[in-house]
């Protein structure tokens, strides 16, 4: 894939999708030359966003897609997933750091975007979610 500033793809709800973003996150890496670290919470981030839209917000229906756009600006880039489901309440997730959630299987994504992401918009009752990066501090 031919990455350029302004980049969108359309993945069908399935899992094995999954290797389509990380290859797309690897190419925009190299190109603006995301230090190692920073690589890694982009990758982090942005397959938990696609990994929810796929599992929570269509609900793994394979005929539901879901739209991943990214675009760079001078100091910041940012990545937009969106998908086909009705949203969500993000304000009422559950705190996988309490000690009642420590042991759950999932309930980590939203929590791991925050925290990895510079900057999280949820945006159309939650089934848009925008994670903007600042590459400026981020080069080698």
């Amino acid at each position: 894939m031919l990455v350029t500033e302004n980049q969108k793809m359309r993945i069908a709800s399935k899992s094995e999708n999954i290797f389509l973003v990380e290859k797309m996150i690897e190419d925009i890496c190299e190109l603006f030359n995301i230090s190692e670290d920073y690589y890694g919470n982009i990758l982090v981030a942005l397959t938990e966003a696609v990994n929810n839209a796929i599992h929570h917000g269509n609900k793994t229906n394979p005929n539901k897609n879901i739209d991943i756009s990214f675009k760079a600006l001078p100091t910041h880039i940012s990545f937009v997933v969106k998908d086909e489901g009705d949203g969500f309440n993000y304000n009422a997730l559950p705190d996988p750091t309490n000690p009642e959630n420590i042991e759950k299987p999932n309930g980590r994504g939203v929590f791991l975007m925050i925290n990895l992401a510079d900057k999280v918009t949820f945006e159309d009752n939650g089934s848009k979610v925008v994670l903007d990066f600042n590459i400026a501090s981020s080069k080698i």
